[in-house]
């Protein structure tokens, strides 16, 4: 089995199932790893996280992530699509990563689409919203690099809504982190490591949230290999070759 999570793309495979993630959901406590480690020898969990990548660059390379051979070999159990924090960019600001609002819309479900007729259905997507931003924090990086703030949280906002609309519109999941880490005022400047990117307790927040939606997706898959408690000492072949 597998699980795959993009920017992020994360996958998780049924019989030697996979799970995708985005490029750092594997470092040190990132969320990838964290759903890693609940999955052990039950998904394997592939990461193709597209460091960034916009939604419509993701659609085009999609074909080559995830294609009906490997769709069907692998026996997906759920894909988690992570974009937005660069669509979201002000056009004037930052024209190469910007895409606009609907066209972003439309990617997402062009994605779920392209999933479908690979044997992917909607039911094993789940959606992931971009973070809040916190601009001040932003600015500054914006500053080093030579540039002007290129992003606005009012505007990520537009942007986390338009995802949780095409995840209804697709039938598929979604996880909307734009307002949860908001959620009755609370400062969630803490889950972002320079205001755009997540920090350590952001990692911890996504895994414990998408855990909850991925769980009951992958809760009743079988250990791969038996416990090393019930191999015959004797002859190991019969508790480790049988199906």
């Amino acid at each position: 089995m597998t699980c795959t999570l993009m920017q992020s793309l994360l996958l998780c495979w049924k019989s030697s199932p996979t799970l995708k993630l985005r490029k750092f959901s594997f470092q040190p406590n990132g969320w990838g790893s964290e759903i890693a480690n609940k999955l052990a020898r039950k998904c394997d969990v592939v990461n193709r996280g597209l460091s960034g990548y916009n939604s419509r660059w993701a659609k085009i390379v999609l074909p080559r992530l995830i294609s009906k051979d490997t769709a069907s070999s692998n026996h997906i159990a759920a894909v988690t699509v992570f974009f937005g924090a660069n669509d979201c960019s002000l056009e004037d600001k930052n024209p190469q990563q910007h895409i606009p609002l609907q066209e972003y819309s439309k990617n997402l479900k062009d994605i779920v689409k392209h999933l479908g007729s690979v044997g992917v259905s909607a039911d094993k997507v789940i959606f992931i919203t971009l973070p809040p931003l916190h601009e001040p924090a932003w600015e500054k990086e914006c500053v080093l690099k030579g540039s002007a703030l290129n992003r606005l949280n009012s505007v990520a906002g537009q942007y986390a809504q338009a995802c949780v609309q095409a995840a209804g519109q697709c039938g598929a999941d979604v996880l909307d982190l734009w307002t949860l880490m908001q959620k009755d005022g609370q400062d969630f400047t803490g889950y972002l490591s320079d205001g755009l990117h997540l920090s350590e307790k952001g990692n911890q927040f996504v895994s414990q949230h998408l855990w909850r939606l991925l769980k009951s997706r992958v809760e009743e898959l079988p250990f791969i290999l038996p416990y090393w408690g019930d191999v015959d000492p004797k002859q190991p072949e019969s508790s480790l070759l049988c199906d």
